[in-house]
């Protein structure tokens, strides 16, 4: 099988645009700063993981990303569409990841990578009951289709789209992700 690609979801780090549910504790610079380190973060994680990953953007053109991270990087435009039709875009094989997850490391991506030698699929738990990272060997657009984003229910109905399929995703750890004031409590590091 080919190595799979991470494809970082991104999005320029605009006041007021940028975790927004962050905005009513720290305001919209703050948050802003706040997705600027997850994000930093998140691409020097997959640096030091060694698998080939991209940036998928929004929110400003891709030079502009290229700036901040290098022009060494592979950066795409999200393209036109809800979530469902941009990660839909994403070919497998993929590792599929946001950037607010702190506690990612690069043995997590590396381990996950190594699991789609042996497995169809992974799958990351949030502990808000998302997932931080979805990898597929094949086409996954099933698991984003009319998808409840950003409910509790996201995993648990992922995990049963799957299993509609005969799949069992590989489960790595489950971790927490930056969506509210409170979830910085154990990561200082990330406040603006």
């Amino acid at each position: 099988m080919p190595v799979p690609v991470i494809s970082i979801f991104a999005r320029w780090p605009e006041p007021g645009q940028a975790k927004t549910r962050l905005i009513p504790h720290f305001g919209p610079d703050g948050a802003a700063a706040i997705y600027r380190k997850l994000l930093t973060h998140t691409v020097e994680v997959a640096r030091a993981s060694g698998i080939p990953f991209e940036l998928r953007v929004t929110g400003a053109a891709p030079h502009a990303f290229h700036e901040w991270f290098g022009g060494d990087l592979d950066i795409k435009d999200q393209g036109d569409g809800d979530l469902t039709a941009r990660l839909s875009r994403v070919p497998a094989p993929t590792i599929v990841i946001g950037s607010d997850a702190p506690g990612l490391t690069a043995a997590m991506l590396r381990t996950a990578c190594d699991m789609l030698d042996t497995h169809p699929a992974v799958i990351g738990p949030a502990h808000d009951g998302g997932y931080y990272l979805l990898g597929y060997r094949e086409d996954a657009a099933f698991a984003f289709a009319d998808m409840p984003w950003s409910t509790e229910a996201v995993f648990d109905e992922t995990v049963r789209r799957f299993a509609a399929r005969g799949i069992e995703p590989f489960r790595l750890p489950a971790l927490g992700d930056i969506d509210t004031a409170s979830d910085l409590e154990n990561w200082p590091g990330f406040l603006p």
